[in-house]
């Protein structure tokens, strides 16, 4: 992923708005961000700010023309920004992965898989909620099934791609449009034991000959935002193998449902939905055999085709 150099916030807002305010820069066409977060400013008076991160200051000037609401517009030092903050970041433990930075070597876990991912020019350290429940998702997945054909798409620093080969001792495919985030991943695949497994490769969306003669895949991870998500679906649905799993990221709890009817209506059928904070992890399946799948609703265990399991988690 691109790297961010300046930011567009947005201060003031109750939560709820404040969230809403970040689904709205999502979503919208005319604005080119990479990432989104909210943040608490006043817990006395329960205020937040939405922060929006940019390529570059004309894309953070054409957000808030977008917006309409004045923001203030900062520049990134360009230091790594991203790594002094790491450093006061605790560790994750998602299931049998435990991640952390160099920094907390001396917390490796005896057991799981430990992944040492410091922060760099690349999103995705795992400290995020969406890369948090993508861990999760995999955890639970591998208890069930043990696919071999894996591919990371939008990989960042390919803390996915890299747990899933560590997992399963099996070759994974790791691909990101930012040249940047390719050498990030694949030094990320070095340090953790998986270099001979981690294949990583600068590709815009599906179509690169690496990405389409590997197809179709048993499992595919996809954490990036809601909008090409959408843009990703008959593609990603396609790139899928019977009985194979998808697992998206990138989105707000909000955004669940859109997402999920974009992918039911190219035959996949919602198996699950873990929550972490405002964002959401969608599994998804493609049946081994086409059947009619049950509705998915709120809360409530979910049948489908594929087998029966749950949407929250």
């Amino acid at each position: 992923m691109t790297a961010a150099r300046f930011t567009l916030t947005l201060a003031g807002h109750q939560l709820g708005e404040a969230q809403k305010l970040a689904v709205r820069i999502e979503d919208d066409w005319r604005i080119e961000v990479l990432a989104v977060s909210i943040n608490e400013t006043d817990a006395v008076h329960g205020l937040w700010e939405t922060v929006a991160y940019f390529a570059d200051e004309a894309g953070a000037l054409a957000a808030d023309a977008a917006l309409g609401l004045h923001g203030a517009i900062s520049s990134l030092p360009e230091t790594d920004w991203v790594a002094g903050s790491l450093q006061g970041l605790a560790p994750v433990a998602a299931g049998r992965f435990f991640l952390h930075g160099s920094h907390d070597r001396q917390r490796r876990h005896g057991g799981g898989i430990s992944l040492e991912i410091d922060a760099g020019t690349a999103f995705g350290t795992g400290h995020h909620g969406t890369t948090e429940g993508c861990l999760v998702a995999l955890d639970a997945l591998l208890k069930r099934t043990r696919p071999r054909r894996i591919l990371d798409l939008g990989c960042g620093t390919g803390v996915l791609a890299i747990a899933a080969a560590r997992a399963l001792r099996a070759n994974a495919l790791a691909s990101d449009i930012d040249p940047e985030a390719v050498r990030v991943t694949r030094r990320n695949a070095a340090r953790n034991n998986a270099g001979p497994l981690v294949e990583a490769i600068a590709a815009p969306g599906l179509k690169h000959l690496s990405i389409a003669g590997c197809a179709p895949y048993d499992l595919i991870f996809a954490n990036i935002l809601a909008r090409p998500l959408v843009a990703l679906a008959q593609g990603l649905s396609h790139s899928l193998a019977p009985g194979g799993a998808l697992i998206l990221s990138g989105l707000s709890l909000d955004q669940s449902r859109w997402i999920v009817a974009a992918y039911r209506n190219r035959g996949l059928v919602p198996f699950q939905r873990i929550a972490r904070g405002n964002w959401a992890t969608l599994v998804l399946t493609r049946p081994a055999k086409q059947g009619r799948p049950d509705r998915f609703r709120a809360g409530r265990q979910v049948t489908g085709a594929h087998g029966a399991g749950w949407e929250d988690a």
